[in-house]
């Protein structure tokens, strides 16, 4: 049962105190739990996304070790984070805009 992490941006409150009532928040928007079953973590996925297209301009992602994939480390993501994740020769790495609104990356 791998540490699972949920890290959101502008959600509601319902889906803070959601993710708050199955795991730890140890910062603002930042939640993990160190042991949860894939069982747990797929029920948990499944209440985000469906209550995911009642938000506005958020963003949830959700990250557990894997060690049967490239880096050890799984990603699911809902909305759209303020950078990409790449896939860069097995390890999973962020490209970050150079400046607001911009399609460049650095």
């Amino acid at each position: 049962m791998p540490m699972t992490v949920a890290v959101t941006r502008n959600v509601s409150n319902r889906t803070r105190g959601f993710l708050a009532s199955c795991m730890l928040e140890v910062a603002p928007g930042v939640y993990c739990s160190p042991r949860m079953s894939q069982g747990v973590r797929d029920r948990v996925k499944n209440v985000l996304v469906s209550w995911f297209p009642a938000e506005r301009d958020a963003s949830i992602v959700l990250l557990w070790a894997n060690g049967s994939i490239p880096a050890g480390q799984e990603t699911y993501i809902l909305g759209s984070p303020p950078y990409e994740l790449l896939n860069y020769d097995g390890f999973i790495v962020s490209r970050h805009p150079v400046g607001q609104g911009k399609e460049e990356y650095s």
